[in-house]
């Protein structure tokens, strides 16, 4: 049986596991990244946690047949490279050279969001599909497409950046200097930047109750909670949510047109009262020819151990492409 290492490095854990080649995750461990360290130190230990987590399987690393490495940012898994990331210390990283030195196996890097995809397209909600696009709702907008059981992300690595397409032209700044990026729109934390400024502008609003329960911070959940409570600014505000929400995944379907869309992150545990409306919504925006079979959309499964399995899964794919891992 071929089993494969993956590591999710996040800014502050790493996270390493072994998986089987059908995207079981069989054992993992984790570690600290302590990001302000040399970019030296913290690529060893993800070499070391990879050791440990073989290990800890009692297994060999001849016992593995390649590691897959996540990362956010931009890799360029050719050569090796970690080239540029914004939450970690590291520019051009020689991410394959420096894992090597501790763990002679194959290495492949790819961004955590293509991981992710690929992880829900093995053995989450997408699986038995060859093409599907996830999407995950967090403070920014993460997106990985998969077409033909493969990642797709550009010539460079760095595509399916979904979140800085626009959405609203000429509207609010985004931190990428475009106006009106779909993620400032869409994300956990633009719902509840949109929270914050309904309840300052209606101050009877349920909204200003529910923050203050929540000692005066705002989050993505309060709007919910105040729309299950009846306030009608909290409604007419998941409502517009929804609608921006719904805009933006019926352009990643007209753009990929992926046999399934799947949508994660904390906003999807709102359950019937966003995705019933989503779901609709969406579904009667893209152009569907008549006859022409229609996307589907689900709600990820994999959880935490998504950028593992994924990474795992992004390395033995590479591995059976014949690409260079040493």
């Amino acid at each position: 049986m071929a089993y494969y290492v993956g590591i999710d490095l996040g800014g502050t854990n790493i996270k390493a596991g072994v998986v089987s080649s059908d995207g079981e995750l069989l054992n993992k461990l984790s570690i600290k990244t302590n990001a302000k360290r040399p970019m030296e130190d913290i690529i060893h230990d993800m070499g070391k946690l990879a050791l440990d987590v073989i290990k800890d399987m009692n297994l060999e690393v001849e016992d593995i047949a390649s590691i897959g490495i996540g990362s956010p940012g931009t890799p360029d898994n050719k050569e090796g490279l970690l080239v540029y990331s914004n939450n970690l210390p590291f520019l051009n990283a020689p991410m394959r050279k420096l894992v090597r030195e501790v763990v002679d196996l194959p290495v492949y890097i790819d961004n955590d969001a293509n991981c992710a995809a690929m992880a829900e397209a093995v053995a989450g909600a997408a699986k038995g599909a060859l093409d599907s696009v996830t999407i995950t709702i967090g403070t920014g907008i993460g997106a990985g497409v998969i077409v033909n059981g493969r990642v797709y992300s550009g010539f460079n690595q760095a595509g399916s950046e979904f979140g800085h397409t626009v959405l609203v032209s000429g509207g609010l700044k985004c931190s990428c200097g475009r106006k009106g990026c779909f993620e400032m729109y869409c994300a956990a934390s633009a719902l509840a930047r949109m929270t914050k400024e309904a309840a300052d502008a209606n101050p009877t609003s349920l909204l200003n109750e529910e923050i203050a329960k929540n000692e005066g911070k705002t989050n993505a959940r309060i709007a919910f909670i105040a729309m299950r409570r009846g306030d009608e600014v909290a409604k007419q505000l998941v409502d517009t949510y929804i609608d921006f929400l719904s805009d933006g995944l019926a352009n990643t379907i007209n753009a990929f047109m992926p046999e399934i869309l799947v949508i994660g992150g904390g906003v999807c545990n709102e359950g019937d009262p966003l995705l019933l409306p989503l779901r609709e919504r969406t579904m009667s925006r893209p152009y569907f020819g008549p006859g022409v079979k229609k996307t589907e959309i689900r709600i990820a499964k994999m959880g935490n151990d998504a950028g593992i399995v994924g990474a795992a899964m992004v390395g033995k794919v590479c591995l059976e492409d014949g690409l260079k891992g040493i």
